[in-house]
């Protein structure tokens, strides 16, 4: 019986404490659920039997970053559903290295979610880019949180992962998408990876899109239906007329044969929206340097992808930073300027350790001044600027609190000895977990409950709190090795393990 099983099961209570912390309320017939039973409860309920869906009602498939975040926690459960929960997902990789940011599970029926596969046509308008035939999936992606994730179960029982083959049989996969991404989506020529579309980003209807959106003409409302408005208020989710450009921009790219370029080169169907995002790259390089020790623990060095991480990171200062706004902005690759709204994936590159300690210093003081409040007006870390004229504390992505990013700022501020601001938010990311019922996202200043109930990656990350530990770092520290990062000195890294094309990643 795994730790899953364990801990959702009434009959056998003794079982429970092996993986409490001290300080968490153990369940008994006598007292309500503890935090960390009712989490495993929801990855339990949410489980297919080979992926994790986000939430049962509004989200039936396997989403991508969704699946990353659910197995760092899943791992305190059971590292073997989270391997699992990974592997599944690196089977549906297409051959050019792209991981789709959706799965889709074939019982559900085609008017559960929208777009369905009937609208992404994967295995046939992607078959020139190697789209899997035998399992249907979207054609765009989602944040590469793949590799730090792979890292950290691993790191959750490494014999058990040794016994399996797991990184030998991930590795190349993930390197195969680190290259996707590093040569066929850096758009702007200046190393970065472009997003084509607002879901790749993941943070789908953030004001940091509303600019390059403007340029997409919607299409016509009458040639979609929207699934997600039967599963939540109308006021709190995009907009009609912003889904119209959802879809526009979604059904180019896929009439163009999901090819990647801009101004219609080779044929693209990238034309109107690319955008280089902080956050998305910010986990490109956090991944990156989990690839190099993933690289050391399969027998070669890994100096090349540390090297290269440190590379991105000076293209993200050198092309995302704002020195006098102190955070770090979207850059819009058709229109070429930066983009001048606050969001929180401008806060996220806070988990990279080697950061230049005057950014790093700057970030905080962002994330706790006047615009996203933390430890102050805000409970949780805002989605959106607080002071800005889009801000709305319930809509998607436009103000609300998610449970991902407090977990990336947590992360970060507790990376650059930030040790009391960390605590206080992990303290209010719990609470607000178990008060909200492991709500989607919720109000920053209140905690209200928004969006769906019983979410995946909400569940798993407040189980990834309850047991981190809470030295600077904490786990992430490991991923970065910075015990090694002298070896970066040494560019050649002729050991370097190759991808599965035979092609240095």
């Amino acid at each position: 019986m795994d730790r899953t099983a364990q801990l959702t099961s009434r009959a056998r209570p003794a079982a429970h404490s092996a993986v409490y912390e001290a300080d968490v309320t153990t369940h008994s017939q006598h007292a309500p659920p503890s935090l960390h039973v009712r989490a495993a409860e929801v990855l339990e309920a949410n489980w297919t039997g080979a992926s994790t869906v986000p939430s049962r009602g509004l989200y039936p498939h396997q989403w991508s970053w969704d699946s990353a975040f659910i197995a760092i926690g899943l791992r305190h459960l059971s590292p073997l559903r989270a391997q699992t929960e990974l592997e599944t997902l690196l089977s549906a990789q297409w051959g050019d290295g792209r991981i789709p940011h959706i799965v889709f599970n074939p019982s559900v029926p085609l008017d559960a979610y929208f777009p369905s596969p009937d609208f992404w046509r994967s295995s046939t308008a992607g078959r020139a880019a190697g789209a899997p035939r035998t399992v249907q999936t979207s054609g765009i992606v989602q944040p590469p949180v793949h590799a730090l994730a792979v890292w950290l179960v691993h790191q959750a029982d490494p014999g058990l992962s040794r016994a399996r083959g797991f990184l030998s049989r991930a590795y190349p996969r993930l390197a195969a998408w680190h290259r996707y991404l590093l040569h066929r989506r850096d758009l702007g020529g200046g190393g970065l990876a472009s997003v084509v579309h607002p879901w790749e980003q993941g943070m789908d209807n953030s004001p940091c899109w509303d600019a390059p959106l403007s340029r997409v003409t919607p299409a016509p409302a009458r040639s979609f239906r929207r699934a997600d408005l039967h599963h939540g208020a109308a006021e709190d989710r995009p907009t009609d007329l912003d889904y119209g450009r959802y879809v526009r921009l979604a059904s180019e790219y896929r009439d163009a044969g999901y090819r990647d370029g801009l101004g219609g080169s080779c044929g693209a169907g990238v034309g109107e929206f690319a955008v280089e995002d902080p956050s998305f790259n910010a986990l490109l390089i956090a991944s990156e340097h989990a690839l190099a020790r993933i690289a050391r623990e399969l027998g070669a060095t890994g100096t090349a992808r540390h090297a290269r991480a440190e590379r991105l990171t000076g293209a993200l200062v050198e092309r995302l930073w704002d020195p006098a706004e102190g955070m770090f902005f979207c850059r819009d690759v058709v229109g070429g300027a930066l983009v001048p709204e606050r969001g929180v994936s401008g806060l996220v590159p806070l988990i990279l350790p080697t950061l230049p300690r005057d950014i790093a210093a700057a970030l905080v003081r962002t994330a706790r001044g006047p615009h996203f409040g933390v430890g102050g007006a805000a409970r949780l870390v805002p989605s959106y600027d607080l002071l800005g004229e889009a801000f709305d504390p319930h809509r998607y992505w436009r103000g609300p609190a998610w449970f991902n990013t407090g977990w990336l700022v947590e992360r970060g501020l507790r990376q650059h000895g930030e040790r009391a601001h960390a605590d206080a938010l992990r303290t209010a990311l719990l609470e607000t977990a178990g008060t909200s019922d492991f709500a989607e996202y919720v109000d920053p200043y209140t905690g209200e409950a928004c969006g769906a109930l019983g979410f995946g990656w909400t569940a798993a990350l407040t189980l990834d709190l309850l047991h981190q530990p809470q030295q600077p770092g904490g786990d992430i520290t490991t991923v970065f090795g910075m015990g090694d990062m002298s070896d970066m000195c040494n560019m050649s890294d002729m050991g370097e393990l190759s991808d599965k094309g035979g092609e240095r990643a």
